[in-house]
């Protein structure tokens, strides 16, 4: 075969490919309640590790696991990232579903078989083309120790008891249709009749 015709050949597999990868990455349009394919799966959690700094895979927790850290870590997760990720680390709720990718199973073994160092890391910087911003070096969103206390929770996901679940509602963010329903139970509670539209605001 000549060089010519070698070079053609090359050229029409290479656009067959390109056509194939547009199709898998393009399914669905662009809308964001699609469900990535395998190989972008595949593909993203591979470039995912690549990505990462070798120092910082092997880097440990100098933050000990101990039930404060652990609560610290809980209210936490409750405040800042339960919003795509839930309470449970699943990622199963209308914010997580809207995602494209959606938020992993922290849960499952994908995260959990990364390192401390790959989860501290992905925490401070985030995540390119997801939903997972970087919360480390600006201090707006807690210290390099929160997030290794982070870490440490992350590992306890799969066993969060239902206990620890019910105090993490109390620190999720609240809308105001949340908070004033809050105040007119605790009014109800004291006696006294609920206002509608006597809420005042809530900071976290």
């Amino acid at each position: 075969m000549s060089g010519r015709k070698v070079f053609w050949a090359v050229v029409l597999v290479a656009l067959i490919g390109f056509a194939w990868v547009a199709t898998q990455l393009l399914h669905d349009g662009l809308s964001a309640r699609a469900n990535p394919t395998r190989i972008e799966t595949f593909v993203a959690r591979h470039a995912r590790r690549m990505a990462i700094p070798g120092g910082a895979k092997s880097a440990a927790n100098p933050v000990a696991d101990s039930a404060e850290a652990q609560r610290d870590a809980r209210l936490h997760f409750a405040d800042h990232c339960a919003i795509c990720h839930g309470n449970d680390g699943s990622g199963d709720n209308p914010m997580g579903h809207g995602l494209y990718p959606k938020p992993p199973d922290l849960r499952g073994q994908h995260t959990q078989k990364l390192s401390d160092g790959e989860l501290f890391w992905i925490i401070e910087n985030g995540v390119r083309f997801t939903g997972m911003p970087a919360f480390g070096g600006t201090g707006e969103h807690g210290t390099a120790d929160d997030s290794w206390k982070l870490v440490r929770f992350i590992r306890h996901l799969p066993q969060l008891t239902m206990e620890e679940r019910m105090e993490m509602e109390r620190y999720n963010p609240k809308g105001p249709d949340d908070r004033e329903e809050e105040q007119q139970e605790e009014e109800f509670l004291k006696g006294g009749a609920p206002q509608p539209g006597s809420s005042s605001p809530h900071h976290h």
